[in-house]
């Protein structure tokens, strides 16, 4: 009560006040002029300015539209986040529009972007070694893989990797393919001077299995799962990524060529931006089935059987990624890996680049700000 009686009384006290400053504002204006414009003048100028309109949010930029040619190779593992990422919508919220073109291994596809035809690829664990030399930077990595195998004919005597020794294996070189084939033999006392390597192109490791014209196979999925379909009971996985993981890594990953770095920043950021999505959507597997059917219409393939390959690696998802950033794991991986190829002599430690220096990790942050 108190309270709302001093109120009262400002507000008469404030009221008197205001009354007297009307009538002497009156008495001076009426002194100054007698004519009636010149009071409505002087009481114009007096006037309080309108207040001003709240500033209008700029409304959010539209991203510059470009085209992007993508690189890939036919199977699940290459395809599942780029899939996730094109269908869902995630290139088009940042005006991306892709052009996949597909390819056989990833050294083509390395050289495809030092070409200028190719923007951006995703390559296996094989065609990393040409990160090292500086033939491509590493812009994403998207999962660590197991779809490398070594495949032996029983009917040619081959049921182990001892049984490769003098036999006749194909494999393609500079690849997953070469890799895991040098890891088996080295496991197992053997080296490459022991078989009968036989060099081949990845498109022919199918025909060259199911004819029988070689004894063994070092391939990768979907290859692997048809060659052993076609074999039946004659084929026999002999081994598998996992089973060197203790002193070996497979990532795959999306790479791009240093000098498109240079002038690209923001599109590649663009690009992050979208992939970080669909790999959170495509890691899921909830959605392990409809990313298939996406794979599978691009490439002509029955999706059962894509979706038989949903197993040959571990699919990261953004989080991860933004963790593996933080502790430094991603870079761990990528060394772990460059240590394999020194150690297997396809890469010249002498003259060999950092991981640091061909492992885009400030451009990885800067897209999951």
């Amino acid at each position: 009560m108190i309270q709302k009686g001093m109120e009262k009384v400002k507000m008469k006290r404030y009221l008197a006040l205001l009354t007297c400053l009307v009538l002497t504002f009156g008495l001076l204006t009426g002194c100054s002029s007698s004519t009636p414009g010149n009071s409505d003048s002087g009481t114009q100028a007096s006037s309080p300015a309108a207040p001003s309109a709240e500033a209008t949010p700029e409304p959010e930029k539209t991203p510059d539209p470009v085209t992007l040619n993508l690189a890939y190779m036919p199977n699940y593992g290459a395809l599942w986040a780029v899939m996730s990422t094109e269908k869902n919508g995630y290139f088009a919220e940042e005006g991306i529009t892709v052009n996949l073109v597909p390819f056989d291994a990833g050294p083509a596809e390395i050289a495809a972007m030092e070409g200028g035809s190719i923007d951006i690829s995703f390559i296996g664990h094989g065609a990393h070694k040409l990160c090292s030399s500086g033939q491509a930077n590493i812009l994403l990595i998207q999962q660590l893989g197991n779809a490398d195998c070594v495949i032996g004919l029983k009917s040619h005597g081959v049921e182990s990797i001892a049984d490769l020794k003098g036999k006749t294996v194909g494999y393609a070189p500079a690849t997953s393919s070469e890799i895991i084939l040098k890891l088996a033999l080295e496991a197992n006392g053997l080296s490459m001077d022991d078989i009968q390597a036989y060099a081949m192109e990845a498109s022919n490791m199918v025909a060259a299995a199911s004819s029988g014209s070689v004894d063994a196979i070092a391939t990768w999925s979907p290859a692997s799962l048809q060659i052993l379909e076609q074999l039946g009971d004659d084929g026999v996985k002999l081994c598998q990524n996992v089973d060197y993981s203790e002193n070996s890594v497979s990532p795959g990953s999306w790479v791009v060529n240093p000098s498109y770095v240079e002038g690209h920043h923001d599109v590649l950021v663009r690009f992050l931006r979208a992939m970080y999505k669909g790999l959170d959507y495509g890691s899921k597997s909830e959605n392990y089935e409809q990313v298939a059917e996406w794979c599978a219409e691009l490439i002509g393939a029955d999706k059962d059987a894509l979706y038989q390959q949903r197993g040959d690696g571990y699919w990261y998802n953004s989080s991860e990624v933004a963790d593996m950033l933080s502790n430094n794991e991603l870079i761990d991986i990528y060394t772990v890996q460059q240590n394999m190829f020194v150690n297997s002599g396809d890469v010249d430690a002498s003259t060999m680049l950092k991981v640091e220096d061909f492992v885009l990790t400030d451009l990885m942050k800067e897209a999951l700000e």
